[in-house]
């Protein structure tokens, strides 16, 4: 199979007309090799069915359609999601048939082809929502590999403690394990961007779940501690907890119920601290 050099990356996009726009944040890969990396630690199998979100011009696209079953691609950009399959068509014409591309924003469209990996080289502006909306709503989706801006990517796989801990970090370990899996130049790109990006790699596991209730209003009561937490991430949670918990003393029983220091930080706390806190609070009996 031919993969997508620099040469055909531009005739490509001359051909229809395509000026990459910071807007979709768009960067088209256009290193044959940077793409067999991303295939190769995406370890996908050959009953693999792919998600890719963002294929653009189908450098990675024609990648994976070497080693999984079926692409399922998702691309916002109606120029390039109806020039794909005539893309796949010239350089992999054996292929064409595995592929499947949806027009349409990855937030919102309905993917029907129960996908059981992502791999994407995901916009840097909307990465972190698209991989915490697909996991949400495709149980499917087993693992993934996502190319992201490095600094996205240190805040993705981040623990209790690291100074980039937070919000993105928190919700990614309700559903999955995750980790770096490598640094990606920005000279692979074009055009290219002024900063590096990383990939990672992540595994679904379980969902922690509550005490009470089912597994997506675990999920919501979780999520709502974690933004507020985050929200003043510079004070202890007694105080950053105190309008969701309707006081700092509410707040403050919550926590000790949960088996939480009232004095610590957000940054100090697992998922499945904020899992117990959010818990507590539907145990509580309500004061007013």
């Amino acid at each position: 199979m031919t993969l997508l050099g620099p040469a055909e990356i531009r005739e490509l996009a001359a051909e229809l007309g395509v000026r990459p726009t910071k807007q979709l944040g768009q960067n088209f890969v256009h290193d044959p090799n940077t793409v067999r990396r991303i295939v190769r630690a995406a370890e996908l199998s050959a009953d693999d069915v792919a998600l890719e979100v963002g294929p653009g011009l189908g450098s990675l696209t024609l990648g994976l359609l070497e080693v999984a079953d079926k692409v399922c691609a998702v691309e916002i950009d109606p120029v390039l999601a109806k020039a794909l399959p005539a893309t796949v068509q010239r350089f992999a014409p054996e292929q064409a048939g595995r592929l499947h591309v949806i027009e349409g924003d990855a937030l919102r469209v309905d993917v029907d082809q129960k996908p059981t990996a992502l791999v994407a080289n995901l916009p840097y502006n909307v990465a972190v929502p698209v991989v915490l909306h697909l996991l949400a709503t495709l149980p499917s989706l087993r693992k993934g590999l996502v190319m992201v801006q490095k600094e996205v990517a240190d805040r993705l796989v981040a623990g209790p403690g690291s100074r980039v801990y937070g919000v993105p970090s928190v919700k990614l370990a309700w559903y999955a394990t995750a980790k770096q899996a490598g640094k990606v130049p920005p000279s692979v790109f074009w055009p290219v961007p002024n900063v590096d990006s990383g990939l990672v790699a992540f595994t679904r596991r379980e969902t922690p779940l509550e005490e009470t209730g089912d597994a997506e209003a675990g999920r919501k009561a979780t999520f709502a501690v974690v933004d507020a937490a985050f929200a003043q991430r510079r004070k202890t949670l007694r105080a950053a907890l105190a309008g969701w918990a309707g006081g700092p003393d509410a707040a403050e029983r919550i926590l000790r119920a949960a088996g939480v220091d009232p004095g610590a930080r957000g940054e100090q706390l697992t998922v499945h601290d904020f899992t117990r806190i959010a818990s507590q609070r539907q145990a509580q009996p309500s004061h007013g």
